[in-house]
């Protein structure tokens, strides 16, 4: 009995010891536990809690890793950069500089010169433009030219002439001769007479030695040149003096550009030209401005400058047309300007800023900075004032400094101020563009005229805004040309009182826009400064309602990098001109101006 009792404690025991072995084997130890926690949690220990973001979506902020809410992708933890020297400015690392294509250049002082285009046409000199008249009063008894355009020599007879008074001269003419050595002086005044009235020296002597009355007189041509007019017909009664041809010398012709108002600083007497006729394509010919005309066109506002063209061979016809180029300078007076690239200039319409940069060992960061634009040099800037000479600016992916400088809430190009720096919690909320023209309470009444004024300018805005749509960008400058021409019509007389001084902030602003389009290349730029366009003609079409028919205002969030911009349309249905055949259906109406 003991034996088996004891059998049954020892199988009891046995198992017990096995347990308790392998639970002290695989046991944790309290001292790892405590390093991994510290490990974990020392981020906030240091007094500085991480921060992640979304590569795609960086308006997006966490302080714990997880799913970016708008794409899913994982958050990344994002670079610390509460070591920032300038609290005004955006710190950018070389890997998010490289990614963003950012490029900066220092800026220095150059000489500031640009490229013009000039149209014009040929015409001919008013100095060898001549009246051929009739010298005596009579009736027309043959005309040899009957034509416009014949070629006439100078003494070359180009009709003749009845006059009774003629006859009457020359009866006196035979009166005076038989008493010419008793009184000469009567005979002299005879032949004075005739000679007032443009007979020569042979014709007299003729009369005299034939001694009958001629009744014609013989016209004959005082210059050499082409008939460009014909004034009488055969039969006419005429007076002395009374115009009977218009002849031109084409011998030398002028070459007539039109320069438009804001390219007058450019262009001055002297310059050297290079332009090309349309009926001779491919010859390029030279000369330089000899005139350059000191009164504006008030209906046209263009300027005629005058280049004056040898024309032995007749080659140039009056009315041809001419395309020119001339390297204007600045006449400022200033040799050595401040020239920046237009990528580096970003323009809200009523500011332009660039980013200024500035690299230490630590760090490399851009400041805002307002700068003040002068003449537009194609595709650069001349600034007259905000950046001093050996100042670093950025030139490229300024649209992505900005976008960072935004979301870190320091001052940017729409939020000189700053700001909150944009949080998950709001998503990257969009802002919305704000009309540059503040738009008066209801709308202030103009008359029917001033409205048929103004059908022209929105006619050609949606010929514009059509062009856009269809990635059309010779049609968009073009249209552009076109509304700037519109726009420059517009008789402002039949603005009256307050709707004056409206209309002028707005056409100002308006022709503003379209300047700057006028002197872009690129569709991405041209949609740019339509933004602002269209914002100025939304405030026109609400303030004075010119149109009969209904106006659409349409929006698009997506539009000036998710800024949001809007556009007007005769239609209700989307067409989106920011984006075009990318994306044409984004949009949607806001409005109806009725």
């Amino acid at each position: 009995m003991k034996t088996v009792l004891s059998n049954k404690f020892v199988l009891i025991a046995i198992p017990l010891v096995v347990g308790l072995a392998i639970g002290w084997l695989i046991k944790p130890t309290s001292e790892p536990k405590t390093e991994v926690d510290k490990h974990e949690h020392i981020e906030s220990i240091a007094g500085i809690p991480l921060t992640y973001t979304c590569s795609m979506h960086p308006q997006i902020r966490r302080n714990e890793p997880g799913d970016c809410p708008i794409c899913g992708m994982d958050l990344i933890p994002l670079e610390n950069d509460n070591t920032e020297a300038d609290p005004m400015a955006v710190t950018m690392s070389p890997t998010a500089m490289q990614l963003a294509g950012v490029q900066s250049m220092v800026v220095g002082n150059a000489s500031a010169g640009k490229s013009i285009r000039l149209n014009g046409k040929i015409q001919a000199d008013e100095r060898q433009n001549y009246t051929q008249s009739a010298h005596i009063p009579g009736r027309i008894e043959d005309l040899k030219i009957n034509f416009t355009g014949e070629y006439v020599k100078k003494g070359q007879m180009l009709g003749q002439i009845y006059s009774p008074e003629l006859a009457t001269a020359q009866e006196e003419l035979f009166q005076a001769e038989k008493i010419k050595n008793h009184q000469p002086a009567l005979f002299n005044a005879a032949k004075e007479k005739l000679k007032n009235w443009k007979l020569t020296d042979v014709q007299i002597e003729q009369i005299l030695a034939t001694g009958k009355v001629t009744e014609q007189l013989p016209i004959l041509a005082n210059v050499s040149g082409y008939v460009t007019a014909k004034m009488v017909s055969l039969g006419d009664y005429v007076n002395r003096g009374q115009a009977i041809y218009q002849i031109a010398d084409l011998s030398k012709v002028w070459v007539l550009f039109d320069i438009y108002e804001s390219e007058l600083q450019w262009i001055k007497k002297g310059d050297n030209i290079q332009f090309t006729v349309q009926s001779f394509p491919g010859e390029t010919l030279t000369g330089k401005l000899s005139y350059i005309d000191p009164v504006i066109n008030s209906q046209t506002r263009v300027v005629k400058a005058r280049l004056e063209l040898s024309n032995t061979d007749l080659k140039f016809k009056p009315e041809m047309f001419v395309s020119g180029q001339v390297n204007g300078k600045v006449q400022s007076g200033e040799d050595n300007s401040i020239v920046v690239p237009k990528t580096a200039v970003m323009w809200t319409g009523t500011r332009s800023v660039v980013y200024v940069k500035n690299a230490t060992d630590q760090s490399v960061t851009f400041q805002l900075r307002e700068v003040t634009l002068g003449a537009s040099l194609g595709t650069e800037y001349l600034i007259t004032s905000g950046l001093e000479p050996g100042e670093e600016i950025a030139v490229n992916g300024t649209f992505s400094i900005d976008a960072a400088a935004q979301l870190a809430g320091k001052p940017s190009m729409m939020s000189p101020e700053g700001g909150a720096a944009m949080t998950g919690h709001n998503h990257g909320e969009i802002t919305e563009r704000k009309t540059t023209t503040k738009v008066s309470a209801g709308h202030t009444e103009i008359s029917a005229k001033a409205k048929d004024e103004l059908k022209p300018v929105f006619d050609t805005y949606f010929k514009l805004k059509n062009a856009l749509t269809k990635d059309d960008l010779t049609r968009s400058r073009s249209n552009a040309n076109e509304m700037l021409v519109s726009l420059e019509k517009v008789n402002m007389a039949e603005f009256k009182g307050d709707a004056h001084n409206e209309w002028m902030k707005y056409s100002k602003k308006i022709k503003a826009a379209l300047a700057q389009i006028n002197s872009q290349k690129k569709l991405e730029e041209i949609r740019k400064s339509f933004g602002s366009l269209s914002d100025e003609m939304l405030g026109l079409a609400e303030n004075f309602k010119p149109l009969s028919t209904k106006i659409y205002v349409q929006h698009c969030p997506m539009a000036d990098s998710n800024r949001g911009a809007d556009w007007l349309s005769l239609e209700k249905k989307v067409v989106n001109p920011y984006f075009g055949e990318a994306m044409l259906t984004c949009g949607e109406v806001t409005k109806t101006i009725p």
